[in-house]
Parts: structure tokens; C-alpha cells; sequence
């Protein structure tokens, strides 16, 4: 089994309710222990994924629908489809769909090979 479909089979086992997360690609970087993943999430109505962080740098574009996102010690910023977003290595986040129909993002994580890609975080607004 590759360590994809693990790591595919890992999250989905834990992803909350209304959040469908389809990992699209993962390479090796010319920097050492680094990788990055690709991966397509889709938010339904009213879904929240949980406080979160990853070990390395989160980038985001919103590729469907309307996105809230919440980093630690910032106010919620609503996203659109073709805005992006920037979630520094480590950073607690959050994020929801307000509205009415789906809401997707296509992530792109820029990390420490061999760490958990997700690491659930305490609540913090």
C-alpha cells in the first residue's frame, strides 16, 4: 500500500463531518526533507474543519463557492472563488462554509517530510 493511500485513508478517517479532502499529487522538493502535497477540499454548507497546523507552509486558492478562514490571532477573512490565501509553516487555522452551496479549495502544502501533514490544534481565536 503506498504511503499516499495511507496518508489519504488516515485523514479521511478523521475528517469532520461535510469535509471531503482528495489528495491530487506529492513530490519530493530540490530542498532536502522537504515534499509537497496537493490536495482538493471540498466544504459543504455549514461545515467547519477544525483548528489545525501543518508542519511547513499552506498556500490556498479557493476554487469554488465562499470560504471562511481564521488564523490564530487574526479576525475570519471570507474568500471567494480565485482568491488565495497564505497560512504560514505552523500556524494555527480554521476554516467554514457560510453558504449555501459548496465551497472547494485547492491546497498546496509546501512541508517536512516523514511529519503528520495535519495536526489537529486547541481553538485558537
Amino acid at each position: 500500500m503506498s504511503g499516499l493511500f495511507i496518508l489519504a485513508a488516515a485523514l479521511a478517517a478523521a475528517a469532520p463531518a461535510g469535509v471531503t479532502r482528495t489528495d491530487l499529487q506529492r513530490h519530493n522538493l530540490s530542498v532536502p526533507g522537504r515534499e509537497t502535497v496537493q490536495a482538493r477540499i471540498d466544504i459543504a454548507p455549514g461545515a467547519t474543519v477544525p483548528w489545525h497546523r501543518h508542519p511547513g507552509e499552506e498556500v490556498i486558492y479557493v476554487v469554488e463557492g465562499t470560504l471562511e478562514y481564521q488564523l490564530a490571532g487574526q479576525k475570519p477573512v471570507t474568500l471567494s472563488a480565485g482568491d488565495v490565501l497564505f497560512v504560514p509553516a505552523g500556524v494555527a487555522h480554521t476554516a467554514r462554509n457560510p453558504g449555501t452551496g459548496n465551497g472547494a479549495e485547492i491546497a498546496t502544502y509546501i512541508v517536512e517530510k516523514g511529519k503528520p501533514l495535519v495536526v489537529l490544534a486547541p481553538d485558537a481565536r
